[in-house]
């Protein structure tokens, strides 16, 4: 449902034509969509609760449902032919299980690799010359862990495309 309307100031109620004893002025008035809802059910939770003031505006799609005294206007939505179908959760996502997260591990684990290469290459060069001869291969490795953090940027960037692609974000 959507809150089309809720507590006005005295500017904005005049600014929509809205009445100048208007229930919104007090906070105690607001006007919801009724687009994709049962207006009957709604309108029998809302009496069950203790609204009293009801504005039906079928064409518009909404009603209006207040605090103040006993009072209804308009006319009441059209039956449905059909009924609404139960609205049902979104399915919450495994974080273990999501190509983004796996994604962005991947890339994250190799940009700490390619970091503690770079730190051992160094301190390595200036501290054992005995091991000098390793140091070509710590700056291939270094590379490779840059190439596999790109990866999976890749992955990541690919995922969230995918999963938009399908609707599932």
């Amino acid at each position: 449902m959507i809150v089309r309307s809720a507590y006005r100031s005295p500017e904005h109620n005049r600014a929509v034509g809205g009445a100048t004893r208007s229930k919104h002025l007090d906070g105690a008035a607001f006007d919801i969509a009724m687009a994709n809802h049962d207006p009957v059910a709604f309108e029998a939770a809302a009496r069950e609760v203790g609204f009293l003031g009801f504005g039906f505006y079928p064409r518009s799609r909404f009603m209006h449902v207040d605090l103040g005294p006993a009072r209804q206007w308009g006319e009441h939505f059209p039956a449905r032919p059909v009924s609404f179908a139960a609205e049902t959760p979104p399915a919450r996502e495994v974080l273990a299980e999501s190509r983004t997260m796996k994604g962005g591990g991947a890339a994250g684990v190799a940009t700490l690799g390619a970091a503690g290469v770079e730190v051992a290459q160094s301190v390595l060069a200036e501290t054992q010359t005995a091991i000098l001869p390793l140091i070509p291969y710590l700056d291939t490795l270094r590379w490779v862990f840059i190439a596999v953090a790109l990866g999976g940027i890749a992955v990541t960037i690919y995922a969230r495309l995918d999963d938009w692609r399908r609707g599932r974000r």
